[in-house]
């Protein structure tokens, strides 16, 4: 078996095995120095490029994925123990968007104040995580998505994200002019402090 065979090998191996996904930084560790990991990256993604399983660049590293076009015949009905209720979307929507992000700055921009258990349930599920803390009184902590917030929703990076047409093209976003009014507005069910986030 030739030197190059091994290689592809050896990272097939490492981002199977791999919980998430590996940066080219951390495939390199296992190579020896001279190895172009990109070019090897390539070829492997083209030799996987019409199989069940695929190569794809998520959260800025490599991972095997099943092909988008069988996603139909793999779905399957699972009950979910938990949704995330709608504070905990929107929250998560507004650290997506605006990171990084205080609590206050979400609270302003959602216009309530955050549930106690809010953050805690989305740290908990890996999608956030506080970063540093802002050069303002009380130093708040500033709140990020995580790589595994990418690796689960099937983004690369934070680009990725759907601008503001495509929201509204996709009906997931209506500015209607009550909206904007003389500013957002919480809808009547949610206004002042959010109750904790049961269902």
């Amino acid at each position: 078996m030739s030197e190059r065979a091994e290689q592809l090998r050896l990272i097939e191996a490492l981002l199977f095995a791999a919980p998430a996904p590996l940066s080219e930084a951390e495939l390199a560790l296992r190579l020896d120095e001279d190895v172009d990991v990109p070019a090897l990256l390539r070829e492997l993604a083209e030799d996987y490029a019409d199989r069940g399983i695929n190569l794809v660049g998520l959260a800025g590293g490599w991972t095997f994925r099943t092909a988008p076009d069988l996603a139909s015949a793999l779905r399957s009905e699972r009950q979910v123990e938990r949704r995330l209720s709608r504070a905990a979307v929107e929250t998560l929507a507004v650290i997506a968007y605006h990171q990084p992000v205080t609590r206050a700055e979400i609270e302003a921009i959602r216009g309530v104040t955050i549930a106690r258990g809010t953050l805690d349930r989305l740290l908990e599920s890996g999608w956030v995580a506080p970063r540093g803390r802002r050069e303002a009184p009380g130093r708040p902590l500033n709140w990020v998505t995580t790589p595994q917030f990418l690796a689960h929703f099937g983004l690369d990076s934070l680009t990725e994200l759907p601008g503001l047409e495509e929201l509204r093209a996709s009906g997931l976003l209506d500015l209607g002019p009550a909206v904007f009014g003389e500013g957002l507005q919480a809808p009547d069910d949610d206004l002042g402090a959010e109750p904790d986030d049961a269902d």
